[in-house]
């Protein structure tokens, strides 16, 4: 059997990663973290998208296995970013956004691998992306290889770190999420993901929930709009 372990955090990425793996592997694993985040809601969002994402398909409900919630608050403790703190989005004097937390990435990766060891889990799935990204040097392609390499050579095992957003923009991503569960799971991610950094689900735009002016809504927002028109301009 193949076995994954997915970073699923709730929002639009990893539902996609999710459904990523529930089609390529035989069995598969979820793992989120409570890092004191300013947009907590997306927590609560994933057990719906868990319970509603294999209805679309029965193979994916005998796939799908244990969900794992991890307590790293104390990210969030030592963090004094706008993802951690209520404090308006700008960009730093190093040109990076302070919705950037130094090292969450890697410690997720960590945590994820050593859940991963003891569960017999050797794919592990996240969606980060170097295309369409806000800068964050923990998404780059470079950092998850090494990242890789730094965790079997630390456990000694053959992990392996996927990565299938890596080179996507946004609306291929939303395009992928159609070719991997059809309008149902386009659907859903609008519907149930959450994505907005300040946490915002009181007002419904056509892409989802959110404030519509933080840089993770924007980056929504773009995609979608691209993804639609490319629908349209193919159907007609």
């Amino acid at each position: 059997m193949t076995k994954a372990l997915v970073l699923f955090s709730g929002g639009q990425d990893s539902t996609t990663c999710l459904a990523f793996a529930l089609a390529r592997f035989d069995h598969v694993e979820t793992i989120g973290f409570d890092y004191g985040q300013r947009h907590r809601v997306e927590l609560d969002q994933r057990a719906k998208i868990r319970e509603r994402i294999v209805l679309r398909d029965p193979l994916w409900a005998r796939r799908l296995g244990e969900d794992h919630l991890i307590d790293l608050t104390v990210l969030g403790q030592i963090s004094a970013t706008a993802m951690t703190r209520d404090v308006a989005i700008v960009t730093e004097a190093n040109g990076l956004p302070n919705t950037f937390v130094p090292g969450r990435n890697l410690i997720f990766l960590a945590f994820a691998a050593a859940v991963a060891y003891r569960r017999g889990l050797k794919h592990i799935v996240g969606g980060m992306c170097e295309t369409d990204f806000s800068g964050y040097p923990d998404c780059r392609d470079a950092t998850i290889k090494a990242m890789q390499t730094a965790l079997n050579l630390g456990m000694e095992k053959d992990f392996v770190l996927d990565t299938p957003l890596m080179w996507l923009d946004k609306a291929t991503t939303w395009k992928l999420a159609e070719e991997l569960g059809g309008q149902a799971l386009v659907d859903l991610i609008v519907e149930d993901t959450h994505t907005c950094y300040l946490g915002e689900r009181g007002t419904r735009h056509a892409w989802g929930y959110g404030c519509g002016a933080c840089p993770a809504c924007q980056l929504r927002a773009q995609g979608w709009a691209k993804y639609r028109a490319e629908a349209a301009a193919s159907a007609g």
